[in-house]
């Protein structure tokens, strides 16, 4: 029970960060007039990403089963690396370095990214353990 809620909890929290972190928290760059650049692009993005990512994390803290939630765990650290590649890889940003979403938003999603990683692989071994 106990790890099922903090579990959860961080998950949520990690995808609310994710999908709403570069539209209020630390935005990406500002439109200039109707010409949106490519980071904007990748901050629409992770809306979804991150908004899967809560999901997941609230059937987390709902279903009991540790199979069930080994599964959402997986799902997750796979949410992850997605909400990981939509910056570095699948969309990008400006390509100069001093632009806010080179300086502010895209290292913020990355170590939202990688700690979500990591909690989730810690997670999935944790199930397993607790499954044998």
């Amino acid at each position: 029970m106990k790890n099922r809620i903090i579990s959860g909890v961080a998950v949520i929290v990690s995808g609310l960060l994710i999908a709403l972190g570069p539209q209020f928290l630390f935005k990406v760059c500002a439109a200039t007039g109707d010409v949106f650049m490519k980071c904007h692009w990748s901050a629409q993005a992770e809306i979804g990403a991150g908004a899967l990512i809560a999901a997941l994390g609230i059937a987390l803290v709902i279903f009991a089963s540790a199979e069930t939630r080994l599964g959402l765990t997986i799902g997750v650290f796979l949410s992850g690396v997605l909400a990981l590649l939509i910056p570095h890889a699948l969309i990008g940003g400006c390509s100069m370095p001093s632009m806010p979403c080179r300086k502010i938003s895209f290292p913020a999603i990355t170590v939202i990214g990688i700690l979500l990683l990591i909690g989730a692989a810690l997670n999935a071994l944790y199930l397993t353990r607790k499954k044998r």
